[in-house]
């Protein structure tokens, strides 16, 4: 009995066949798949903050209610996710290749340390750390001079229109770290 021998370009062949069969394949008419599932998350994302923002009363212009700020950024995160599926159709772009984990977990925990630390360590440290961990994030961030300048300029900003200029209630320093800041004599 003869054996046949198989060449394995012809194998290859064979297996990227079976999986280009069962991979998912974006439809024709959209030319940007990115721009298309970005859109699509947006769109979602608005229209459910929206439909909760339902929930409370809207007020008007000169008094806003506690429904009127939520609407309007709901109404504008649908209007960018709209663009961005304009987009999808109109202009060409790569595929989605891969989800990039580690920054979307970087990002999401930042946000989450943000919301423990506010109350307790305060605003200064919390947006430290926000801000820290969000740059961090990127591979193109380095946390040289002008970076970390930028960093306290931004927290100094944030600290003066929300805690000093609107008076929202939220601590400077959390009350663990006031007693050092009065040993050095900086009132907080």
């Amino acid at each position: 009995m003869a054996r046949t021998r198989v060449s394995m370009p012809a194998v290859s062949r064979v297996v990227a066949a079976s999986f280009d069969a069962v991979e998912p394949r974006m439809p024709n008419w959209i030319s940007s798949p990115r721009d298309f599932w970005t859109g699509l998350i947006y769109v979602l994302l608005g229209s459910g903050a929206f439909w909760i923002a339902l929930d409370y009363p809207l007020g008007t212009v000169g008094r806003m209610g506690p429904g009127y700020f939520p609407r309007v950024l709901a109404l504008i995160l649908v209007g960018i996710g709209m663009m961005a599926l304009i987009r999808a159709f109109v202009l060409d772009s790569g595929e989605v290749t891969h989800l990039a984990w580690k920054p979307l977990l970087m990002i999401c925990g930042a946000i989450v340390l943000y919301g423990i630390l506010v109350q307790t360590a305060g605003l200064v440290v919390a947006l430290t750390v926000l801000l820290t961990l969000g740059a961090a994030a990127s591979r193109y961030t380095r946390f040289d001079l002008k970076s970390i300048a930028g960093m306290v300029v931004l927290i100094a900003f944030c600290v003066l229109v929300f805690v000093k200029g609107l008076g929202l209630p939220i601590p400077t320093v959390g009350p663990w770290l006031q007693p050092l800041f009065m040993a050095v004599g900086i009132r907080v």
